[in-house]
């Protein structure tokens, strides 16, 4: 049988760390949301189908997980094999019946909670397939305006945020309104998303994605293939700063959200604040990173950065002081000229 846990270490290391430190009880429920989050984006990103054939896989398989038939995703599998060139995305892509299997042993208060970030994450993916170009065809179409990539981020990463919150209240006590912690728990997702575009932009670009908004390209003179040249990132450094600095606005809810976690569950503890703690360094790092538009270079922390926030977790744990300490002096650690936030 395959072990679900070793697919997730493989396909996402760092959310592999965060999820072995939640408890038990919930720890199999977001390997299962994720890794069908994660198949679905690997439906939305294979060039062996048409985009139109994607989109039909994209809307179809929240129910194909809801109401499974064996057949149809055995099709389904058939059609995206070998589409990886990521030997454990692959492996990941041969493992939907295993995952199913899985997602059907768990209880229906879960299962609930999976469909619900699934289906907010194919949305997303829906959003992708709609507004950009088929791969190979030379064009690049950045998203419309600001309020498409805010969507964008809450579907892609504010969703998620609310289902890892929910798996903390439906086993911790945490000191606010559910209603509360859940909004929160979105802004941090939002965050976290935002990182993932700023640092992916490069290899977006390359194949028809920009999800820089125009809006913000144009306000500079620049348009998405401007982007490609990295003569150009003198120009596209204020558009840079401005989302890093909106990423900064929505990691503070960082603080409340990690201060309403009880002290005696160190595991939840854990789990919240090294995402938090590697995506502010990763802010840090994309500010200063001044050719981010060099498609040769990928933006990531040092592995000693890591190592240092698993170090100190037992600190973080038990003091919400020290963890707010600590990112405040992330958040604010080099702030560039940031425009007024639209209200």
């Amino acid at each position: 049988m395959t072990d679900l846990n070793e697919l997730l270490k493989q396909t996402s290391r760092s959310l592999y760390l965060s999820a072995h430190f939640l408890p038990r009880t919930v720890r199999a429920c977001f390997a299962i949301g994720y890794l069908l989050c994660r198949y679905a984006d690997s439906i939305a990103d294979t060039a062996l189908l048409t985009p139109n054939k994607r989109l039909y896989w994209i809307e179809e398989f929240p129910s194909l997980i809801l109401h499974p038939d064996t057949q149809k995703q055995q099709d389904l599998v058939r059609e995206i094999s070998g589409s990886s060139s990521n030997i454990y995305e692959e492996k990941l892509l041969q493992n939907l019946s295993a995952c199913q299997e899985a997602f059907d042993q768990l209880p229906d208060v879960q299962k609930k909670m999976i469909l619900e970030v699934v289906r907010a994450v194919c949305q997303g993916m829906k959003l992708d397939l709609q507004t950009f170009p088929p791969e190979r065809t030379y064009q690049i179409i950045a998203l419309p305006d600001n309020e498409t990539l805010e969507t964008y981020c809450h579907l892609m990463g504010g969703e998620p945020g609310v289902f890892w919150s929910r798996l903390i209240v439906s086993h911790a006590e945490i000191s606010m309104p559910n209603k509360k912690f859940l909004a929160l728990g979105k802004e941090i997702g939002d965050a976290l998303q935002i990182v993932n575009i700023l640092r992916d932009l490069p290899r977006d670009l390359r194949i028809g994605r920009c999800y820089i908004p125009s809006e913000d390209l144009q306000k500079y003179g620049l348009k998405p293939e401007d982007l490609l040249e990295q003569i150009n990132s003198p120009r596209f450094e204020p558009v840079k700063k401005w989302w890093i600095n909106w990423g900064r606005k929505k990691l503070q809810a960082a603080h409340a959200y990690f201060a309403a976690l009880p002290k005696m569950q160190p595991r939840h503890r854990a789990a919240v604040a090294w995402p938090v703690l590697w995506a502010a360094d990763t802010l840090n790092k994309l500010e200063q990173e001044t050719n981010l538009l060099d498609s040769g270079h990928k933006v990531k922390i040092p592995r000693s950065r890591i190592y240092l926030t698993m170090f100190a977790t037992p600190l973080l744990c038990l003091s919400n002081g020290i963890f707010s300490f600590w990112l405040r002096r992330k958040l604010h650690a080099k702030r560039g000229h940031c425009r007024t936030q639209k209200k």
